[in-house]
């Protein structure tokens, strides 16, 4: 483990159905939706577990820590709090400031997209930025990584088209310097998904592929 890299953390729910992915199943039904879902999960895992620096498996509740654990590898686990996205950001980054991490990339399952070389210019950037974010192009964000405890980010427009700005705003007003990634999207509803084949076919990453492959089972995307 090269400890000189930041620590990755991956924010996840368990899939489950009726549970997972709800934006999705009301279009493409519920289990369709769950299997998105657990390809989803995969890739992010994928990365996880790729990840050169600590990294840190987060589920959303404290009843899938077994869970978790089956899936960490040499992953830490620790459970997400109550409270908004924002609270439970915040709560897991002061335990793992706390614990003796000072450098964290927050990430979901959301961004299949995301790639090696993403991470390292994330990476990179992070030694000149107190904070880094990494845009999605609904004006969320898809990766979000400081160097410096977050400010309270209880109160920022979570899951609206406002957030990526608020965020860079509220984080510039606490005296941070912020720079953006990139931009890529996530996925949140049935339409988001229709370019993922085509993005993902010279993808050589074993749960991309197995997504491409979901995906076009469902009849989704075709890239033909």
């Amino acid at each position: 483990m090269d400890t000189a890299m930041p620590c990755l953390v991956l924010l996840c729910k368990r899939p489950a159905p009726g549970y997972a992915k709800q934006r999705l199943a009301a279009t493409l039904g519920q289990e369709a939706a769950l299997a998105v879902a657990q390809a989803l999960l995969a890739c992010a895992l994928e990365d996880l577990r790729q990840w050169p620096g600590q990294r840190v498996i987060a589920p959303d509740h404290p009843e899938n820590l077994p869970w978790a654990h089956s899936l960490a590898g040499e992953a830490l686990c620790r459970a997400q709090h109550d409270g908004n996205l924002g609270a439970r950001i915040n709560q897991l980054d002061h335990e793992l400031r706390r614990d003796g991490q000072h450098r964290l990339i927050f990430i979901g399952s959301d961004c299949p997209t995301l790639s090696p070389a993403d991470y390292r210019h994330v990476a990179q950037l992070l030694q000149r930025f107190d904070t880094v974010l990494f845009n999605a192009r609904d004006g969320g964000v898809v990766l979000m990584a400081s160097n410096r405890p977050w400010p309270d980010l209880r109160t920022l427009p979570w899951s609206t088209d406002r957030l990526g700005s608020a965020l860079a705003a509220h984080c510039r007003q606490a005296g941070h310097s912020v720079a953006s990634a990139g931009a890529s999207f996530d996925i949140d509803r049935a339409e988001d998904l229709s370019s993922l084949p085509a993005l993902l076919r010279e993808d050589p990453r074993p749960a991309r592929q197995a997504l491409r492959t979901t995906l076009e089972r469902l009849g989704i995307g075709h890239d033909a």
